[in-house]
């Protein structure tokens, strides 16, 4: 046993580190995802990894096809918990474990999350604005870019309170939908209204 208060890897590394092909597609990975290294790569091949094992293994101790006991009862919290992170669909099954990818565990991220809801206007800048503490789950800031996004949490992605971002008119934001000004809002005397256009007019 080593020093408890001792940082561990997280991750496996590759067994052959120089093989073409595979690092090719880490790299592609990388400018897909705006990833920071390869490391980050290898955590979410490292969480495939386990999941698929636990997978493998329940399904060898199933007896004729079918999990009782024990068994099932670990099946059904690995699945509701792949399904909770949005891993698995609803109807999934333990086999479907088998046929995950990489993609979909670096598609929940926090920082692909906040680009695919136009947080941000690139995925380099989503992570920036989760790093420097912009971003926030429900009311709490998160600032790491490969938190796990959770199905529930994905409707609370914002910036957070208190972030220079949380205005509107703060230049670093995406584009803004401009907001018409209705007819049944008439501007009150000595009021004046002014339209929101958006950044990239």
């Amino acid at each position: 046993m080593g020093y408890p208060g001792k940082n561990r890897k997280s991750y496996e590394t590759p067994k052959h580190p120089w093989q073409a092909a595979r690092m090719a597609s880490e790299v592609e990975l990388i400018k897909r995802y705006g990833l920071r290294n390869k490391k980050e790569v290898w955590k979410a091949y490292s969480g495939l990894k386990r999941y698929r094992e636990l997978a493998r293994k329940l399904l060898a101790e199933s007896t004729k096809g079918k999990l009782s006991g024990s068994v099932e009862h670990d099946s059904d919290n690995i699945i509701n918990r792949l399904k909770r992170y949005g891993l698995l669909k609803t109807e999934a099954v333990l086999d479907d474990i088998l046929s995950l990818d990489v993609t979909t565990f670096l598609d929940r991220r926090l920082q692909t999350q906040v680009h695919k809801q136009g947080l941000a206007n690139s995925i380099k800048q989503a992570r920036q604005f989760i790093v420097h503490g912009h971003i926030s789950v429900g009311d709490r800031k998160v600032t790491v870019p490969g938190y796990i996004v959770s199905i529930d949490e994905e409707l609370k992605l914002g910036y957070y309170g208190g972030s220079p971002l949380s205005g509107e008119s703060h230049p670093s934001r995406p584009a803004q939908v401009v907001k018409e000004i209705t007819k049944e809002a008439p501007a009150q005397p000595g009021v004046e209204i002014k339209m929101e256009a958006s950044n990239g007019n």
